[in-house]
């Protein structure tokens, strides 16, 4: 199989000829692996089955100060586009006609967090509480602005998915009332998802936390692949066994215990272990639940990268 076909079948949930695997290095968690390695391309090394690529999108731009203030604003947002698309267009076909690679293109704060953005999360939690038209008019600009963004994106036939970004959970629960996302949250996002579908790409969803409660709507909304799977906010297990015949997980060993503070061994056997319990029957793209970062010893990192690459 190549890498695109590997990770096709597994979104479609039958059993790969073996587990795709996406792992991220954050700049200094990079520069670490780059040393023991030996060589600047850390990609290379790894070869994961996913190529990660960042499209142009857009930014809040020059907002008044008024908007950090606990009070909803009066001034209108302003924003400014970012990236290239010309240059992006290049670089996916370029990998395209080069690898075999599944092609997600990368979105993260890209609804709620892009509200929040604007207004700071204190704010921004208290205007989904006590402002809600405010809140409602302020998220509905972010989906306007981001659809016109997706649908360029979305024409190209280089790519395979979309990952959108918003942390909708802490370590215990979801950040906002499950109310609150139905009726604020979910209705953008779906949107967004039916136009991924509409052009044929896989909806990818990242959002940190437990978000157990919302999971079932995100199968209902037709959400492909969730990440990141934090195994310490929920439990993978049951994730598998609830929803694994429906959902894909990417995403799932410890990025807070195991990677950091355990021995190269116990990287080794968790990560054998969460590939067997979550890759069985497609459905899972092996990773740890975050991008690893300085804190992860050189020696776990190079047994976690041996691990995701055996059959």
């Amino acid at each position: 199989m190549t890498s695109r076909e590997r990770v096709n079948t597994a979104i479609a949930h039958r059993q790969p000829d073996r587990t795709p695997y996406c792992i991220s290095f954050t700049p200094d968690g990079a520069a670490i692996l780059q040393k023991a390695i030996g060589q600047a391309d850390i990609h290379t090394f790894l070869d994961n089955d996913v190529v990660q690529v960042f499209p142009p999108w857009w930014q809040w731009y020059n907002l008044a100060p008024e908007w950090k203030a606990f009070d909803p604003p009066v001034t209108p947002p302003s924003v400014a586009g970012t990236g290239s698309y010309p240059d992006f267009f290049k670089q996916i076909e370029t990998i395209r006609g080069e690898t075999g690679k599944y092609i997600l293109a990368m979105v993260y704060g890209s609804h709620f967090e892009k509200a929040y953005f604007s207004r700071g999360i204190e704010n921004f939690l208290a205007d989904l509480a006590g402002d809600i038209d405010f809140a409602q008019k302020l998220l509905n600009r972010i989906i306007e602005k981001n659809l016109v963004m997706l649908e360029n994106i979305c024409a190209r036939p280089e790519i395979d998915g979309v990952l959108l970004g918003s942390d909708w959970g802490t370590q215990l629960d979801l950040i906002m009332s499950p109310d609150t996302w139905q009726n604020l949250i979910r209705p953008g996002e779906q949107r967004e998802y039916d136009l991924l579908k509409s052009y044929g790409k896989h909806v990818w969803i990242h959002s940190c936390g437990c978000v157990e409660k919302i999971i079932p709507s995100l199968i209902a909304m037709g959400v492909d692949v969730l990440n990141p799977v934090q195994p310490e906010a929920m439990n993978i297990d049951r994730l598998k066994t609830l929803y694994g015949d429906r959902l894909t997980f990417w995403g799932g060993l410890s990025t807070q215990k195991t990677l950091p503070y355990g021995t190269s061994e116990a990287v080794r056997a968790e990560s054998r272990a969460v590939r067997k319990l979550m890759g069985t029957g497609g459905g899972y793209i092996f990773a740890p639940a975050q991008e690893i970062q300085s804190d992860v010893p050189a020696a776990n990192m190079l047994a976690l990268i041996e691990s995701a690459k055996e059959n």
